[in-house]
Order: structure tokens, then sequence, then C-alpha cells
């Protein structure tokens, strides 16, 4: 796979995130129908996808590599929790702000731009490894990420746990650790449906972008040298402990991807509703989400 292949796959998604800015800027799509289309993408068509992909690698995954891509996926976010808390203070000296960086460093997209890259670059039956990522990420946000916000620890925030992503992943793990064969109706519908998501979440990226202030997402020198530790120093350090766990040729390239996610909505939306300023965290999914079209290839050429 040359950085050039990688590339122009991942090129194709950025197009696909400029449709989205096009029609923002041309009135075809507003606030209300961007947050109707964002509903069906996390609700019905990105849980589908993760389940049709699992319904389509039945026999083709051993219950061994799903183990180890659970370790992975732990071991993870176990070392971005650890630069949240060392790296965060040289962000911003605001307590907020500090938080909001620190669950930057932590919550990436691994969703909503995790899931349309595998597919573009590796393919869609390598979402099922992603399928363990988001398991992982979604115990993580609802313990760590809910507690460090809060400053306390909350039973309540488990209930949240209870979604259509978190039900669709177990689900999914089931349909493999059971080898359950779904009749080809199903699998066909189910992945047509689920083909919807990666379109459907770039137009939505590219519609935040129309709304943006550019010149607070590309004017900030913090905010590069933040990506740069996100998409690249972090990933890269991450990978000789990668390869001590894994020489699988098919998995090393997944977990590389996840590790070089750009940061996610879930901190500016728990930081919204603290009362923090969103701004900085908004111009920094922006500007992560489109460097890490330049940062992917790079990871993905080095494994």
């Amino acid at each position: 796979m040359t950085i050039f292949t990688v590339f122009f796959q991942m090129l194709s998604l950025l197009i696909m995130i400029g449709a989205g800015y096009y029609v923002t800027k041309a009135g075809m799509m507003d606030g209300h129908t961007n947050s109707q289309m964002s509903k069906m993408i996390v609700n019905v068509f990105n849980p589908l996808l993760v389940f049709s992909s699992a319904a389509n690698s039945v026999g083709l995954v051993s219950l061994d590599t799903m183990g180890i891509v659970g370790v992975i996926a732990a071991g993870m976010f176990v070392v971005f929790i650890i630069a949240g808390m060392v790296l965060s203070p040289f962000f911003d000296k605001d307590a907020g702000q500090r938080k909001i960086f620190q669950m930057m460093f932590v919550f990436s997209n691994l969703g909503f731009i995790g899931i349309p890259v595998v597919t573009s670059i590796l393919g869609a039956e390598y979402v099922v490894y992603v399928t363990e990522f988001l398991l992982v990420y979604t115990i993580v946000f609802y313990t760590y990420g809910i507690t460090l916000m809060n400053g306390k620890f909350s039973l309540s925030s488990l209930k949240e746990m209870v979604n259509p992503g978190t039900v669709s992943s177990l689900l999914a793990l089931l349909v493999i650790i059971f080898s359950v064969q779904l009749p080809d109706f199903v699998k066909t519908a189910v992945s047509y449906l689920g083909n919807v998501t990666s379109p459907m979440a770039l137009v939505a990226v590219g519609f935040t972008l129309a709304h943006s202030d550019l010149k607070k997402i590309f004017g900030q020198l913090r905010l590069y040298v933040f990506a740069v530790i996100k998409l690249l120093v972090l990933p890269l350090l991450m990978l000789p402990l990668l390869k001590l766990v894994t020489d699988d040729a098919a998995l090393l390239p997944v977990c590389m991807v996840m590790f070089g996610m750009p940061i996610g909505n879930m901190p500016l939306i728990l930081g919204n509703q603290k009362g923090i300023d969103g701004s900085t965290c908004s111009a920094a999914i922006i500007l992560t989400t489109i460097l890490c079209v330049f940062t992917v290839p790079v990871l993905l050429t080095l494994v």
C-alpha cells in the first residue's frame, strides 16, 4: 500500500466533505436538516453498517483476533488518557479548557470518520474490528469522560451506555462469536443501508465547516501543535507497542487508523453542557479532520 494510494482514497473523503460545504453554502441544507441527518446516522445507518460488517465477516474473523483487538483498544485509551493528563496544561491555563484538551486527546472520531476511512482504504469487512474500539470508547466515555467533566462519578451516566451504537456493536460481536449466518436478503438490506453512513457523515462534517470561522480554525498555532501530537506523534509512539502485541498484517493498519483519528464531537457536547466555551474545541475538530487526510497516509505507509 503506497502513500499515494492511501492519499487519494483520503482525498475522496475530503471531496465528500467539500460536497457538504457546497450544499450548505448553496442553501440546500440547513441546521434542521443536518440535525435530522445526524440523528439518522447515529441511530440507524451507522449501527447497521457495524452489524452488516459482522454479518459479512462470519467465519472470516477468529475469536483470538477479536480478543487481541479488545486489548489493543483498551491500551489505546490508557495511553491517550495519560497523554491528556500530562500535555493538556501546556495548551491552556484555564481549568475548563484544560479539561476540554484532556477530552480531545482521548475521544477521537472513531465512528463518523473512522468507519468511512477504514471502509474506503481497507474495505467494509474490516469495520468489524472498529466495533470493538467503539465499545471500549463507550465504556471509557461514560466512566472517565463524564467523571472528568463532572468532577465526580455518577451511576446515572451509565444508563446512557445503552444506545443503538452499543446495542449494534454487541449484536455484531455475538454474530461473530456464535457464527450466525443471516439470510442473504437480510445481509443485502443492512449492507445497502449501512453504506449510506460514510457519505452522509462526511457531508455533515462539511456542514459544520461551512458554519465555522475559518480564521479561528486555521489561525491558531497551538492547534497545529496539538494536531501533530494527536494525529502523528502519539500513533507513531504506539506503533512499536502495537507490533509487540500483534504482527497480523490485516489488523495493523486498522489499529493505526484508529490511533490516528481526528477529534470527535463528544468533548464539544460535554463542554457545552458545562458552560465551557467550545470555540477552540470546534476549531480543533475541523482542523484535525482536514489534516487527517494527510496524516493517515503517512501512518499507513509506516506500518
